[in-house]
């Protein structure tokens, strides 16, 4: 372990970040940081976490009741993520446990990363540099290497929120149109329930969080209503997914493609049979990865984790029942 100077507030931080962040950090606390390999395993987690009074973690950590039980002086849980599913939310306030997320900062990378893998699924991208490097491309052809444009088609945004609202608003640089799934969000466009809107869209694109009424909303059903020949975008949760249910509407080819950037269970690899579809365009959970807003991410993480441990409301609070904390809190000296 390497363990920071300043005495005080103790802080784990799971996983390396921007080098501006973490410097403060450790300038401001006693920090400990996990030496990999990564991610930190369970047990691994509930012993580091036993004296610490921060944790600063990633979405790929599993904070379980089990884990909060176990960390007395547990105070703060800052997730480098917007969605916080991996945290047990209900023991963390019950603990008096603050967690706080990293909202606003990836919006725009996330909806520059849903549009850049539609679009090279619904043109064919991946497959037709492939065939490149393969020596397939022996002259031009107009029947070759064919896509499908999004001029004049239908963009379905499911959740919208903040990312959902950027996504739909670059549709019309595409000539596309937009619909919205219920009632919820803001915005200027059409809400329609779930049977007009999967008549209508030509792309469903999924920008909810995973909770226990979002998980596995696109299910065989959903699937089944969906507009034959359209396209599923997900960079939000690969829990929104029955997976087994979008592989055979794949199969059949009751859906032309899909471009997932997340999925049920992470990491997956080239043996994951949705990744190794052919009309499956699979990217390894990079809606934020831009070295801008990885940065913000994890400075938006150490203003929340600080702000808590000093007596401050945090800004990006996602359980108001922990604040302030009915059994643990009080501010750090």
């Amino acid at each position: 372990m390497t363990r920071g100077r300043p005495p005080g507030m103790r802080v784990l931080l799971t996983h390396p970040v921007d080098s501006r962040a973490r410097m403060r950090l450790a300038e401001r606390t006693n920090l400990t940081r996990w030496p990999g390999p990564y991610p930190i395993p369970a047990d691994d987690l509930a012993r580091e976490l036993f004296t610490q009074d921060g944790l600063l973690c990633l979405l790929g950590d599993p904070i379980s009741s089990a884990v909060l039980d176990q960390s007395p002086q547990l105070r703060v849980v800052a997730n480098l993520a917007v969605g916080y599913d991996n945290i047990d939310l209900v023991a963390a306030s019950r603990l008096g446990i603050v967690v706080t997320n990293t909202p606003d900062v990836l919006t725009e990378a996330t909806a520059e990363l849903t549009w850049a893998i539609l679009l090279a699924l619904v043109r064919g991208v991946v497959p037709a540099r492939q065939a490149l490097l393969d020596g397939q491309w022996r002259y031009w052809s107009p029947t070759g290497f064919l896509g499908r444009g999004l001029g004049g088609k239908t963009l379905g945004v499911v959740g919208l929120g903040r990312i959902g609202q950027a996504v739909a608003a670059r549709a019309a640089a595409f000539g596309m149109s937009v619909v919205v799934l219920g009632s919820r969000g803001q915005g200027p466009y059409p809400r329609l329930e779930r049977e007009a809107f999967l008549a209508t869209a030509d792309v469903v694109s999924l920008h909810v969080p995973l909770t226990t009424d979002t998980r596995r909303m696109v299910d065989e059903s959903f699937l089944a209503r969906m507009k034959p020949g359209a396209f599923l975008v997900n960079t939000a949760r690969g829990g929104l997914v029955d997976e087994d249910a979008l592989l055979a509407a794949l199969n059949t080819g009751r859906l032309a493609g899909a471009a997932l950037d997340v999925f049920d269970r992470e990491p997956v690899d080239g043996q994951h049979p949705l990744a190794a579809h052919p009309r499956v365009l699979a990217t390894p959970h990079i809606g934020s990865a831009t070295v801008e807003t990885r940065a913000a991410m994890a400075e938006r993480a150490v203003d929340n984790l600080l702000m808590a441990l000093t007596g401050q409301r945090p800004r990006d609070l996602v359980n108001a029942a922990a604040w302030p904390g009915r059994c643990r809190y009080t501010p750090v000296k």
